[in-house]
């Protein structure tokens, strides 16, 4: 008898592959490309830095192939890989993404399985459009820049018809009503090549008197935040979370002015909302004439489990935390976030007392107190009262004066201390925006869920941000008993002038 005779056929070795159970074809593509449907629970630091305000992350394009070939295979293995490739959705406001997008959702057995979906929205172009061969001609320096005048006028032009025609509109709500699995909403701003190019160059000749083309953050993130509630709201959407780490003060103006009637209702539906702000001059008014905005938005949010509100580190802005959030309780927090604040002591124990039998993290980034106020006493508070909390993150937090003090002799400023001032801290700082392709977009170099103890203030890791503990999961945890910590919080070494790197991570270990 031939060898070939004992070879098992294709016909053998296919029915071998078919008979094996779901459970075990999925673990095979967890190897591939991991579960897309388990993401970061609310209450971890990882949190905010993975799910909300991390750019999303294509996957490698040889995966991205070999789920491809998977799903190839026969119906069964179709559906089976769909999740792996239409989980996440992110789509960039462009003709090429919307027409993606709409592609996307009008296969429902697609569309089903997206849980989250991440709009990448690009500077807008706006007046002196006509000026972009003058800009770019050699005598004005755009020989440096290497930039092609007529795509960059192909591009102003297309966002003109978008938003004229409401294509985009008119796809967001085909979409936000195929997504019926729909949970997470995010706002990314997204920036080109050419486009950074370009503003370095406008940057380089703002005080020239040349001509200028405006090409700008503010109407987009309007514009953006605008059509995206309509759709979520007209097509009654499921969604319960919503992340904009790079949010423009008018675009809250915007939702409030064109669908007021909405905001409660969008507001009840939310168990997580972070919010970063990165509007740089007159926040402290910005925010209080937004006042109004939040005490109806929070007042709604009855079911919120996660919050962050943050700003500028830079520039931390001057307003009671109540002009904000209005002393609101909300019965399900887990995990509550703030950045960039001057505040009085009593002001964070009076929110945190209001939580303290429900909320299991705490991160105070960037928080200054006034003078007057001690850390010692939010400390003590924390620890006495507290009664489930697991962590709490104080990176850079100071006293006022001291800020103000080690800013004094800067030309300008930074979105981290000066030198000689960071605080090497574990947590990420996100994205003032992320690079994009010609492709749908391109993502920022991986990082881990848990960071390390390098310096991340300054290092390629300050670009993300994360809401839970700090001591990295690739180190052991400390197993010493509480004793051997400070007895009371008068021990933990606060002046009522400045803290140190070093006291900030005993105090959050000491909490």
């Amino acid at each position: 008898m031939s060898n070939s005779s004992h070879q098992p056929t294709w016909a053998a070795k296919a029915t071998g592959i078919y008979a094996l159970s779901n459970e075990l074809l999925k673990e095979i593509l967890d190897y591939i490309e991991s579960d897309p449907e388990i993401s970061v629970s609310i209450d971890r630091r990882a949190y905010l830095s993975v799910e909300s305000f991390r750019p999303p992350s294509p996957p490698l394009p040889s995966r991205a192939q070999d789920i491809g070939n998977f799903r190839l295979v026969c119906s069964r293995f179709a559906e089976l890989g769909a999740p792996y490739q239409w989980t996440r959705v992110a789509t960039r406001l462009s003709p090429a993404g919307l027409r993606r997008l709409e592609k996307i959702c009008s296969r429902s057995n697609l569309a089903k399985h997206t849980r989250k979906f991440s709009y990448l929205v690009p500077f807008f172009y706006g007046e002196g459009r006509e000026h972009v061969e003058e800009i770019l001609h050699p005598r004005n320096g755009g020989f440096r820049c290497s930039l092609d005048a007529s795509s960059i006028k192909r591009k102003a032009e297309d966002q003109r018809s978008i938003v004229e025609s409401g294509e985009d509109v008119r796809i967001l709500r085909k979409a936000m009503a195929a997504f019926t699995s729909l949970q997470h909403v995010q706002i990314l701003r997204v920036q080109d090549e050419t486009d950074g190019r370009l503003l370095d160059l406008l940057h380089e000749r703002e005080h020239s008197g040349a001509p200028l083309v405006e090409l700008k953050w503010t109407p987009a993130c309007v514009h953006a935040t605008r059509t995206i509630g309509e759709a979520l709201m007209q097509s009654r959407s499921p969604f319960s979370r919503f992340s904009g780490p790079m949010m423009n003060a008018q675009s809250a103006m915007a939702i409030k002015e064109h669908i007021p009637q909405t905001v409660s209702l969008l507001a009840s539906r939310l168990t997580c909302l972070e919010l970063h702000f990165d509007d740089g001059l007159d926040l402290n008014e910005r925010m209080r004439e937004l006042s109004d905005v939040f005490r109806i938005v929070f007042s709604a949010a009855t079911n919120l489990q996660a919050l962050h509100i943050g700003f500028p580190s830079r520039l931390p802005i001057n307003l009671r935390l109540e002009e904000i959030f209005h002393n609101v309780q909300w019965e399900k927090l887990r995990a509550f976030g703030i950045q960039a604040w001057r505040l009085e002591a009593d002001e964070i124990i009076n929110l945190a007392r209001r939580h303290n039998r429900t909320l299991r993290g705490l991160r105070l980034r960037d928080v200054l107190l006034k003078e007057g106020s001690h850390w010692k006493d939010v400390l003590s508070m924390l620890r006495a009262e507290m009664e489930l909390l697991d962590w709490v993150s104080l990176r850079r937090v100071d006293y006022s004066n001291h800020f103000d003090e080690l800013w004094a002799d800067s030309m300008e400023v930074a979105d981290d201390p000066p030198a000689g001032a960071s605080d090497s801290d574990d947590e990420y700082d996100f994205p003032t925006h992320i690079s994009a392709s010609d492709g749908e977009f391109e993502s920022d170099e991986d990082d881990s869920d848990w960071p390390s103890d390098a310096d991340t203030d300054h290092g390629p890791e300050a670009n993300e941000l994360a809401l839970s503990p700090d001591t990295p999961i690739s180190l052991p945890f400390c197993t010493c008993s509480r004793s051997s910590y400070p007895a009371s919080a008068d021990d933990l070494g606060d002046n009522g002038l400045s803290v140190l790197h070093h006291q900030r991570k005993l105090w959050e270990k000491w909490v």
